[in-house]
């Protein structure tokens, strides 16, 4: 079982590696295949007094790759706006118990000094026509 997580691990991280080494990858295939790029695959293979020697191509692929990375980010964050799910977080309130007692407690004893049909009759009546 460990060898089979050491084998997980390292083709995680060669999958890694390959995502940072595009762009020197790139570079090199261009060194590398440079004279097949120049002859065949230059957009300015026909008119070698602009001496191009296929940096268009390689140019390309780079504005090919940079985009491809904007799509792929923009994917990812409207990925995480859209289907992120929210965070239901639930708080307790940790209070100490209080017990009163009689002696704390304070009692009100209201009175209604003002009839209740009085004041109806005097509020609530049709408008007068002067």
């Amino acid at each position: 079982m460990n060898k089979f997580k050491q084998w997980i691990a390292l083709g995680l991280l060669s999958l890694m590696l390959i995502k940072v080494w595009v762009i020197p990858l790139l570079y090199l295939d261009f060194e590398v295949r440079r004279d097949y790029i120049v002859a065949n695959l230059c957009v300015n293979r026909n008119r070698p007094q602009l001496h191009c020697d296929g940096k268009c191509y390689l140019a390309k692929k780079l504005a090919a790759l940079e985009e491809q990375e904007k799509k792929q980010a923009e994917k990812d964050y409207m990925s995480k706006l859209l289907f992120q799910p929210m965070e239901l977080k639930s708080y307790e309130l940790d209070m100490p118990s209080c017990q009163l007692q009689e002696s704390n407690l304070v009692s009100y004893n209201f009175l209604l000094q003002v009839k209740i049909s009085k004041l109806s009759q005097d509020i609530f009546h049709p408008p007068a026509i002067v």
